[in-house]
């Protein structure tokens, strides 16, 4: 029996860049849908072959121009990155018809070696989309839903989650096969993707050598989520160097399994040398790394405020990306210790939003935003803070209290 498919807010930007360029690759982390949406929109008109099975992998390999005459365009092609040296054969057959659209389609979940190649064989040929696991609204049906700071006005149509619904979907996450079998042991399925990106991802990239050395660093990360990295201290707690913990962590961030969130300051360059912070993409992978099963257990426990955060950012993230846009997020904190945790720079200036786990939002909830936009020199814009509960409600000038089903 065919799943059923959940409406995508991808598909318009995915649409319109078939219809601009020869190629496009469609990268994102594994499971998340990209062989499932492409199929929906251009299933129809194009073959599809995935080059992950070894026996196809050679023979693309070994007979590269052979193996397109075998699958002319329009085609798909699933998990590229096990075949890169056919990229320069796909620029071949794109430069003999420059002028035609949509000829071939790619997937892959390895963004670290994908788009190095890439660029080296694609660049100005192919547009690059990022497809990750489901978001809240397109779980709900409500894809084209706007931000909360991007409405014009109060939206007529809202989402509400009881309190206890709202952590069992945490728990879940947002991967489609989850969504679509809502009846499926979410634990269950977790562990076999770990070891599956263990197996399949981890142990093809060349800067991991201790796959049970990186499963202890995946669970180290998830018990320091939303909270400041010290990279050396997570080097010194597994006994390896740090500079292997920083190989680590851009594979993690290359197969789009955590958001390295960096401090806001008005000097970029000083984004990228303090100390970052690190988010789960999919808040069920979170959970699960944390050892977490049940929704009470982890809304009350010690990283409830840790998945709230998580559950923040992952919306705020997927919703821009499934546009074709780059989130731009940071968190802001002074040398006294006031934070905001989380920064979004828009085109109308900088949003910022606290998370709280209380689902009773009091006025003192908005101090350290209040700060932010006194610090922000006329940047900033309205703020939120955002929290597990149903009500919506002004804080203070400038301040929204946010019910999360309602971001």
């Amino acid at each position: 029996m065919d799943l059923p498919y959940i409406k995508r807010s991808l598909e318009s930007v995915l649409k319109k860049a078939a219809s601009e360029f020869p190629a496009v690759v469609l990268t994102g982390p594994r499971q998340s849908g990209k062989t499932t949406l492409l199929q929906h929109l251009f299933g129809s008109r194009c073959r599809h072959v995935s080059l992950e099975p070894p026996d196809v992998r050679a023979t693309a390999a070994e007979d590269p121009r052979g193996f397109l005459e075998l699958y002319p365009p329009p085609a798909i092609f699933d998990e590229v990155q096990y075949a890169p040296d056919l990229l320069p054969y796909i620029k071949e057959r794109i430069d003999a018809n420059r002028a035609k659209s949509g000829q071939y389609l790619l997937t892959g979940s390895q963004n670290l070696l994908l788009a190095e190649k890439v660029t080296e064989s694609l660049a100005g040929r192919a547009a690059i989309l990022r497809l990750l696991p489901l978001s809240r609204r397109e779980t709900e049906g409500r894809s084209q839903f706007p931000l909360a700071w991007e409405r014009k006005r109060e939206a007529s149509s809202r989402s509400t989650l009881a309190f206890g619904d709202l952590w069992k979907r945490f728990l879940r996450g947002g991967y489609p096969e989850l969504a679509i079998q809502p009846d499926r042991d979410s634990s269950l399925w977790h562990a076999s993707y770990i070891q599956t990106y263990l197996e399949r991802d981890v142990r093809t990239l060349r800067q991991v050598g201790d796959l049970i050395q990186y499963q202890n660093f995946l669970r180290i990360l998830a018990a320091r989520s939303a909270q400041l990295v010290n990279l050396t201290d997570v080097a010194r707690d597994l006994g390896v160097a740090v500079n292997t913990i920083k190989a680590w962590l851009s594979v993690l961030e290359a197969t789009y399994q955590v958001i390295v969130l960096r401090p806001y300051f008005t000097n970029i360059g000083k984004r990228l040398v303090k100390t970052p912070k690190v988010y789960f993409t999919d808040v069920g992978t979170l959970c699960h790394l944390a050892g977490l099963k049940d929704p009470e257990h982890a809304a009350s426990g010690p990283m409830g405020g840790a998945i709230m955060e998580t559950a923040v950012l992952s919306e705020i993230v997927k919703t821009l990306t499934h546009r074709g846009l780059e989130p731009r997020v940071y968190f802001w904190r002074t040398m006294s210790g006031s934070e905001v945790d989380f920064v979004v720079e828009t085109e109308s200036g900088l949003v910022p939003i606290e998370v709280k786990l209380s689902a009773t939002p009091k006025p003192a909830m908005a101090a350290t935003i209040k700060n932010f936009q006194a610090d922000a020199e006329g940047k900033a814009t309205s703020g939120y803070v955002v929290h597990p509960g149903d009500i919506r409600l002004p804080l203070g000038s400038g301040v929204t209290a946010l019910p999360f089903a309602d971001l």
